[in-house]
């Protein structure tokens, strides 16, 4: 018999010790070049507007320069709108005959200089925004009629037209903050003050973080879904410039004067866009899972409600004529509204047909209401440092923090639901779907039938 013994088998051994990688770490000379532009911007508005700024604007642009390289190197699509929407600002800028030393350009130039005229003034940029969201909506949702496990070249269009947009609205945002300037010294301020502005960034920033979950998981089939919630916005962006000429520049009033509102109102506004976004998403996923009968209860029953309640208002109370053509206008939302749900839940088939798996689904609402918690709690407590140093107080109850509470209450009992809970599937998907009714209400909604602190929002 053989004895002999063998050596008890030891482990293998690596030699290579694995270490965190960096995040300067495997940067090729394209990421550095595009640092190297960002901080050459940065320096630029320096030299050139520095004279305008007080401290805390100087100190959020010495924070937005290693943020935005941060995210190009994260994301590398948003290198080249980065680039292209500053150098077209400061073409804008620079037709309006800006000189270094001083203030106080011929903003008429936006009526006579042909650039600024049909593409490059504020207005012209918003309203090619406008245009390019409503050609993306249509071509996304010309991707319907592609056979399912085909490329849609309907949908490809419509992602490129959604870009085109949000560099435009970048565009017409940054613009407008140099135009606010140019008034009086007194008058300038960062373009997200009122209705008309706070839609403009409610649309492109919806949309960008549409495209990076685009980018993400691989799929342009919810882009009919989240760009008609941007549409709609749009839709009301428009209406009110007519109605109210909402795109005149005007000055700040007191409780707006403040730095806080700079970080403050896009704060929140990564919350209501993705909040938004996920709840087209939900309304994806219920469209492919919920049953006929469920959806005609959800879907048509709440807004064939809200109509009734609209005109039971209208017809059973003696109102003032203001009011009344409100309500109106209120019932034909809502009946239009109506008539969306009913053709969508008609042809559900085509609708869901080129849809992503449900546990993409569902891992794209969750992720997009995490980030959009996250920012909205920090929203909320700098609005209270704002409401602290404006009014004395951090809380007050005024209608507008009442409904801002409300909203994060409803999203934090959400995530608390599915982390705890494991809360999956349809009733995750109504919840996320009816949050869009409790957030248009706190960002819209107050500001049209409540009036408070926040009154100088109201319609």
């Amino acid at each position: 018999m053989n004895t002999t013994t063998h050596p008890a088998r030891q482990p293998a051994r690596s030699d290579v010790t694995l270490k965190p990688r960096g995040p300067l770490q495997g940067r090729d000379s394209v990421d550095w070049l595009f640092a190297a532009l960002i901080v050459a911007g940065g320096l630029f508005a320096f030299s050139r507007y520095g004279v305008s700024m007080d401290g805390y604007e100087k100190g959020i642009l010495i924070f937005a320069m290693p943020a935005l390289i941060a995210l190009g190197w994260f994301w590398r699509p948003l290198r080249l709108l980065c680039i292209t929407a500053g150098a077209a600002s400061l073409l804008a800028i620079n037709l309006y005959g800006q000189n270094l030393d001083s203030f106080g350009v011929d903003l008429a130039a936006a009526d006579k200089v042909f650039l600024l005229k049909y593409a490059l003034s504020s207005q012209s940029a918003i309203l090619w925004m406008s245009l390019l969201f409503f050609m993306s909506t249509l071509f996304y949702w010309g991707g319907f009629f592609t056979k399912s496990g085909e490329v849609s070249a309907a949908e490809a269009i419509g992602s490129r037209l959604a870009w085109a947009a949000v560099f435009m609205a970048l565009v017409g945002t940054m613009v407008r903050w140099f135009e606010s300037h140019q008034i009086a010294p007194d008058i300038g301020h960062i373009p997200v003050s009122n209705l008309y502005e706070v839609f403009v960034l409610f649309s492109w920033m919806t949309a960008l973080f549409y495209l990076y979950y685009e980018a993400r998981f691989k799929t342009r089939s919810l882009g009919a879904y989240v760009m008609l919630v941007i549409s709609a916005a749009v839709s009301f962006l428009l209406w009110y410039t007519v109605a109210r000429e909402a795109h005149e520049i005007q000055p700040l009033v007191p409780a707006l004067q403040s730095w806080w509102m700079k970080i403050h109102v896009p704060a929140n506004f990564v919350g209501y866009g993705t909040f938004a976004l996920a709840a087209m998403v939900a309304l994806a996923y219920l469209l492919k899972t919920a049953s006929q009968r469920a959806l005609l209860i959800g879907l048509v029953g709440l807004p064939a409600g809200l109509i009734v309640a609209i005109l039971a208002a209208r017809f059973g109370t003696d109102l003032p004529v203001e009011t009344v053509a409100g309500l109106d206008g209120w019932a034909r939302k809502m009946a239009g509204l109506l008539a969306f749900f009913v053709l969508c839940i008609a042809l559900r088939k085509p609708l869901t047909a080129r849809l992503p798996p449900l546990i993409t689904l569902d891992d794209l609402m969750y992720k997009a209401i995490a980030l959009g918690f996250a920012f909205f709690t920090i929203a909320t407590i700098l609005g209270a440092f704002w409401a602290a140093e404006a009014w004395g107080g951090y809380w007050s109850w005024d209608p507008k923090e009442t409904w801002a509470l409300i909203v994060w209450l409803n999203y934090a009992a959400w995530l608390h639901m599915r982390l705890m809970k494991g809360l999956r599937g349809m009733v995750s998907a109504w919840w996320a779907l009816s949050g869009l009714v409790v957030t248009t209400f706190a960002f819209l909604g107050v500001n049209m039938f409540l009036s408070g602190l926040h009154s100088y929002g109201t319609l």
